[in-house]
């Protein structure tokens, strides 16, 4: 009986070591996702506000509008990674990509001509 209260005790530490591996890599993406948001925020005006948006399997959308209205889009795995990554970055967070926050997003002709498709002398749809 005493070798079964062992492997018992193998596996516990087995996966305690496991654990403290995936938890030492999601806080290495956190860590980069912060960066990531930060070189955004500076790159467009000093400042950004994002909202968070769960798109399924457990991932998070990150939303971003910089200061200057640019707009980008990250992904994280959890949406704890992407709220501790956000407060990292020293963002604003919001409920909802609505109102006021959707009102400051700046497009170009790129994403007119995208949004546009066929209607508005886009590409046939052939």
């Amino acid at each position: 009986m005493g070798g079964m209260a062992d492997t018992q005790q193998a596996e516990t530490t087995a996966d305690a070591a496991a654990g403290a591996t995936a938890d030492k890599r999601t806080g290495r993406r956190t860590d980069r996702l912060a960066k990531q948001i930060r070189a955004f925020a500076d790159a467009h005006g000093g400042s950004a506000e994002g909202q968070l948006a769960h798109i399924g399997r457990g991932r998070t959308r990150i939303a971003l509008v910089g200061g200057d209205g640019a707009w980008g889009n990250l992904v994280a795995d959890s949406f704890d990674s992407a709220k501790d990554a956000a407060t990292r970055a020293g963002i604003t967070l919001q409920d909802d990509f609505d109102g006021d926050l959707a009102a400051r997003v700046r497009t170009g002709r790129y994403e007119w001509s995208r949004m546009a498709g066929i209607q508005v002398g886009g590409p046939a749809n052939t």
